[in-house]
């Protein structure tokens, strides 16, 4: 370029960069942004989701993002961190629990459980089953067999003094036959193995005559109104900072490994497969009318966000050095120097 063609061609630069920049602020960019905004939602109402995008292509966002992005170790720490902070705000001994949680949803939930009536028979038959209530069975009622024994049946507590002969007659027999004692608890405690699955049954078809709608639905109501007054802070007593920090670094470990489980991709895969088949061939707009986002939603999102963000860029000098960038090489080019050379 000659330097005539040179000098208009830097000038008309610096005319376009002033205007440029002149848009990114105040009410132009407000309105810039408007207008950017509803244009694109007139897109949505006749662009469909198959064309912008593939459950392959969201799909390997997933695992880019979401399951093959380390992690640096620092986030637990800072997790730890901000849950303690959380743990120990005074908001925490301020504000009762139901004042997250109403009685009224509390309701609502406790309804919805009361319909799943074969989880509730298959659990307590889970319960039951358990070798270690079966045990704790075991053990009371041979405490109890024992206790009635020697110590609450009708004939000790009737007759004066029999009760402290039967425990002198107890010693006194384990001191002439050694081992009688232990014999005598072979022998309950065979009977109790041999009698055992009855009782369980019996306790089983008892919980569940017992264990009705209402009898369910008053107990865990009269639970929740016991524990509606107290703070969260009364709540999570025994809580301390240590533990909730270990607690966060055992579900940041959890979640290391879940994420790379066969089970999370096929979740993965059953979400966004599903997605696709109901909108994939349907308008975007319906996708984001379903799921409650609307252009005025957007907007506001874009004036409480966006125009700050911009403005601080604007303030760094980001702004003009990007826009520089983008129009430098077009003033600069042959183009300009063929329309600009005539005018020389």
């Amino acid at each position: 370029m000659t330097t005539v063609v040179t000098d208009l061609a830097n000038a008309l630069l610096e005319q376009h960069v002033k205007h440029e920049l002149a848009q990114f602020k105040g009410a132009k960019l407000h309105k810039f942004l408007e207008r950017e905004v509803a244009a694109l939602y007139a897109y949505t109402d006749r662009v469909t989701l198959n064309r912008l995008s593939s459950p392959d292509q969201i799909l390997g966002v997933i695992r880019r993002l979401v399951v093959e992005m380390e992690l640096d170790g620092g986030i637990p720490e800072i997790a730890g961190d901000m849950a303690t902070e959380v743990l120990n705000a005074p908001v925490q001994s301020q504000t009762p629990l139901r004042e997250i949680l109403s009685r009224d949803q509390v309701a609502e939930f406790v309804e919805e459980a009361l319909e799943l009536k074969h989880h509730r028979k298959r659990m307590i038959s889970g319960i039951m089953s358990h070798p270690v209530y079966q045990e704790l069975v075991a053990n009371v009622v041979y405490q109890g067999l024992v206790s009635y024994l020697y110590e609450d049946n009708l004939i000790t507590k009737s007759v004066p003094g029999v009760g402290s002969m039967m425990k002198l007659g107890k010693k006194m027999a384990n001191k002439a036959v050694p081992g009688l004692d232990e014999s005598f608890e072979r022998r309950i405690k065979a009977w109790l193995s041999d009698s055992l699955p009855g009782l369980i049954n019996r306790s089983e078809a008892f919980l569940n005559r017992a264990l009705t709608d209402e009898e369910l639905r008053d107990t865990v109501m009269a639970a929740w109104i016991g524990v509606e007054d107290l703070s969260i802070q009364e709540l999570n007593e025994g809580l301390g900072d240590i533990q909730l920090q270990e607690f966060v670094v055992l579900g940041y470990e959890f979640w290391l490994s879940f994420r790379e489980t066969p089970y999370f991709e096929a979740c993965c895969e059953a979400v966004v497969n599903r997605l696709f088949e109901q909108y994939g061939d349907r308008p975007v707009s319906e996708l984001l009318r379903d799921v409650g986002v609307s252009e005025t939603m957007v907007m506001a999102e874009v004036e409480a966000l966006v125009i700050p963000f911009v403005d601080v860029l604007r303030e760094e000098g980001y702004l003009e050095k990007a826009v520089r960038r983008r129009l430098s090489s077009f003033y600069r080019s042959a183009a300009v120097k063929k329309i600009l050379e005539p005018e020389a």
